[in-house]
């Protein structure tokens, strides 16, 4: 059975890497070619939906959604990029695409700069030494750089994101802690650069940041004693 569960995510691990469809000699030993499909994606968002991070989050980021009035996005460190698990829409009722499940190099936008800074030292110092593309021209590549801009975020208690991973796009995200202290995600903000950094990011913005970071940590037991798991 382990064996059967191994060799499914080895599977899905090759097709979900390439482009284009894969033959028995490099899968398995059915017949046929392979790729995803549909049901996959099911699958997928099927894991959105159970995640515990998005479950929680839901109230406080329609919240601060309202009181910045730009979209929201909650997103998990996955490898050496951030999974998007939940999107808010800007409320003006403009045409906007739902960014679930959409994945950013961590280097390139502030949810994910705002998780690293709090990684041990050890996961934090393999992503700094990782690939880091250039997504625009704007895009922090270098260490030294990317350590100074960390360490900013551990002063201020946010993460500012200026035109690094789409030209004119701007973000701004706080980490999120669970009860053991561990980081395990962030919560941020998303929007055009000139409405979210007009000179700097504004006071009450940064604020409310902070405040549905610190609320949604207290949902997922922040401040709270770790509860001993069973033969520990």
């Amino acid at each position: 059975m382990i064996q059967s569960v191994g060799r499914a995510a080895r599977i899905l691990k090759a097709l979900g890497s390439e482009s284009a469809r894969l033959g028995v000699t490099e899968l398995d030993l059915e017949t046929g070619k392979y790729r995803l499909g549909p049901a996959l994606l099911q699958l997928g968002n099927a894991f959105l939906d159970n995640n515990e991070l998005r479950a929680r989050s839901l109230l406080w980021a329609e919240t601060l959604a309202g009181r910045a009035q730009e979209a929201v996005h909650v997103g998990v460190l996955y490898g050496p990029n951030v999974l998007l698990v939940h999107h808010v829409f800007r409320p003006d009722n403009s045409l906007q695409i739902l960014q679930v499940g959409a994945s950013i190099p961590w280097h390139a936008c502030a949810l994910g700069k705002a998780t690293v800074a709090y990684l041990e030292p050890e996961a934090r110092a393999e992503l700094l030494a990782g690939p880091l593309p250039r997504l625009t021209g704007r895009t922090l590549t270098s260490r030294e750089g990317l350590e100074a801009e960390l360490e900013a975020v551990v002063e201020s208690g946010v993460a500012v994101e200026d035109q690094e991973a789409i030209v004119g796009e701007a973000g701004l995200a706080a980490a999120l802690f669970d009860n053991r202290g561990a980081v395990v995600g962030a919560i941020g903000l998303a929007g055009p650069v000139e409405r979210l950094l007009p000179g700097g990011p504004a006071a009450e913005t940064v604020s409310a940041v902070k405040e549905a970071a610190r609320g949604l940590s207290r949902e997922l037991g922040a401040g709270r004693p770790a509860v001993p798991r069973a033969g520990a």
